[in-house]
């Protein structure tokens, strides 16, 4: 049985009310969020319990954090149920949720944006002023992708290093 602390449990109902800010439902973003701060690996009763959520619901929400690549399946010697535990590295777990909304949602909406576009090319939409705005969203969405491709190849490290330098950056550019 797991015995959540007060600050345990103020962290993560703030987890899960900020994962229904970023889309993400609160069950999943509170399992996450107890995963995250749980010093050993727990199982899918002691979720139910510790959250007082139904065993269905951490069900689903453990195959979506799996989804996402932000829980893994573990194993503890002497008990043949799952056991659960996420990363503890926040950097390594920012550059995984920004690969998959990538994947789900940006690449979707350039692939629209180019259909779109490629539609009004082809029966001769004359509509400047959509053509306009949505060549500036695919521009958007181009400049945007180049600028995530040149930092996704980094390690963790060098990731971490880059976005420590915003200021420095800004200052060497004469931007800030």
């Amino acid at each position: 049985m797991l015995e959540l602390s007060s600050i345990q449990k103020k962290y993560i109902l703030h987890w899960g009310e900020m994962g229904t800010k970023w889309g993400i439902s609160r069950t999943v973003a509170q399992i996450h969020a107890l995963l995250y701060i749980w010093p050993e690996p727990v199982n899918a009763e002691e979720i139910t319990v510790a959250l007082s959520i139904a065993r269905s619901n951490v069900s689903m929400s453990i195959k979506e954090l799996q989804g996402w690549g932000l829980v893994k399946v573990t194993h503890v010697m002497g008990n043949r149920k799952d056991h659960f535990e996420t990363l503890t590295d926040v950097w390594e777990m920012f550059r995984i949720v920004m690969e998959e909304r990538k994947r789900r949602e940006v690449d979707p909406t350039f692939a629209m944006l180019e259909e779109c576009l490629a539609e009004m090319k082809k029966s001769r939409d004359s509509d400047k002023y959509t053509k306009e705005r949505l060549l500036e969203m695919q521009d958007f969405f181009t400049t945007a992708n180049k600028c995530y491709e040149q930092t996704r190849g980094l390690s963790t490290s060098s990731f971490r290093k880059l976005a420590g330098m915003g200021g420095w950056v800004l200052k060497a550019l004469k931007l800030g």
